[in-house]
């Protein structure tokens, strides 16, 4: 077994050559911090490293896959990070190495000799949703939901996923609105390989783990290697590269700064009801009139 700071992977007990990768900050929904996609990458790699595991299953401790990005360390916070740069002029290379590594990091499930799967219960939300989509296949509860709202606001997903999982005419649905859908609309879409009651998850996971584990490790490879070989013709490298200079642009813009203003001053929760509801979002002039007074308050709770 190996234990990092928000992940950590063994091999099954009953059958070795699966490999289990559990996400593991359930008292934050497993939200991503800095140490997240490092943590999943070193995961991958010990598991590359095991000559008996022939798949890995992705799972979330506690009441959710992943609830995304961690609001109260990215956008409640007061401090300075490099994917909210205030402090100095926005540096969109500073920003765009950050977030890039982030992408990479996630990747690694999808370019993984072998094969990944997303079990996926609660929800998996915003960049929660960008790791399960890196995995290879998905088997979702009925009851769990996928989605990335911040697209609505101060997100654009940097693995630029959906496009590739589902079209482009469901992946325009899914953006434009920022709606999560739930696990049985994912397997209506054919987002998902198989959707099952939540209190059998595990067991359909385990199945069609141990049916993947029994094939050889150099074919799983070999299959794995020539699907993701389309997509990478299909400019999948490009797409992110844009996505993650966008989703860049997003944060630093006046509505992406009023999205950080406003929930500086009136908490994430707040932030997320108004960026959730359909409420229009200031833009333009009308986000730059609010992040003055946003910021008037701000100083006024610090004292200043």
């Amino acid at each position: 077994m190996l234990e990092l700071t928000t992940v950590r992977i063994s091999q099954d007990e009953k059958n070795p050559r699966i490999a289990r990768l559990l996400l593991n900050r359930p008292e934050k929904l497993n939200a991503i911090i800095d140490e997240t996609g490092d943590d999943i990458r070193r995961a991958v790699r010990w598991a590359e490293d095991n000559d008996q595991v022939h798949v890995i299953v992705v799972e979330g401790a506690g009441k959710g896959f992943c609830g995304g990005y961690d609001l109260t360390y990215y956008a409640e916070s007061q401090r300075e990070n490099p994917c909210q740069q205030e402090a100095t002029p926005w540096d969109p290379m500073v920003d765009y190495a950050h977030m890039k590594r982030n992408t990479e990091d996630f990747m690694s499930l999808w370019r993984s000799r072998k094969p990944t799967i997303a079990k996926i219960h609660g929800a998996a939300a915003a960049g929660g949703s960008d790791i399960a989509l890196c995995c290879d296949l998905m088997i979702m509860a009925e009851n769990a939901r996928i989605g990335y709202m911040p697209t609505r606001v101060w997100g654009c997903p940097t693995t630029a996923m959906w496009t590739y999982r589902l079209g482009p005419v469901r992946a325009k649905q899914m953006m434009f609105t920022g709606d999560l859908i739930s696990g049985k609309q994912a397997g209506e879409w054919g987002l998902a390989n198989y959707v099952v009651p939540e209190e059998e998850l595990d067991a359909k996971t385990m199945e069609v783990a141990g049916r993947i584990a029994g094939v050889p490790s150099s074919h799983l490879s070999m299959h794995k290697l020539v699907v993701n070989q389309v997509m990478l013709t299909m400019g999948l490298e490009q797409t992110q590269m844009l996505a993650t200079v966008f989703d860049g642009i997003t944060r630093h813009n006046p509505e992406g700064l009023w999205f950080r203003r406003y929930a500086q001053t009136e908490g994430f929760k707040a932030a997320i009801e108004w960026r959730d509801s359909g409420r229009d979002i200031p833009e333009g002039d009308e986000a730059r009139r609010k992040i003055a007074e946003l910021e008037q308050k701000l100083k006024e709770l610090k004292g200043e």
